[in-house]
């Protein structure tokens, strides 16, 4: 899959890219909301997987500010999973939640799962 990676922590950002590249994805990446707005349409990746939390705002902001650039599959990564923080994600459109820190495999079953429902619907 092409996977458009939005993290501002410079060793997740390297973790995260290296573990999906090594799966075989193709990976774009961007810091911020801004730089992700920018980046994004060129890349035409199947997969959105952000942060909530940014230095210019946040993944949820940034997945409405996408509008129809909007990937089908998008997830987030978070470290305060709680239920406001998924009630407003899965409203504006995240299929899957992935609480920080994340072993590769959750990652790996959070965007199987998210491709098999996409299909799926």
């Amino acid at each position: 899959m092409r996977i458009f990676l939005v993290e501002n922590h410079p060793d997740t950002l390297i973790y995260v890219r290296r573990h999906l590249e090594r799966a075989g994805h193709e990976v774009a990446t961007a810091r911020g909301v801004v730089e992700a707005l920018t980046a994004i349409v060129d890349s035409r990746p199947d997969v959105l997987l952000t942060d909530l939390c940014l230095p210019d705002g946040d993944g949820c902001s940034l997945l409405e500010m996408l509008g129809p650039a909007r990937p089908a599959i998008a997830i987030l990564m978070t470290g305060s999973a709680n239920t406001e923080v998924l009630t407003r994600s899965t409203v504006v459109g995240f299929q899957a939640h992935l609480a920080k820190p994340f072993l590769p495999d959750e990652l790996d079953r959070a965007l199987n799962d998210a491709a098999n429902s996409v299909s799926r619907g």
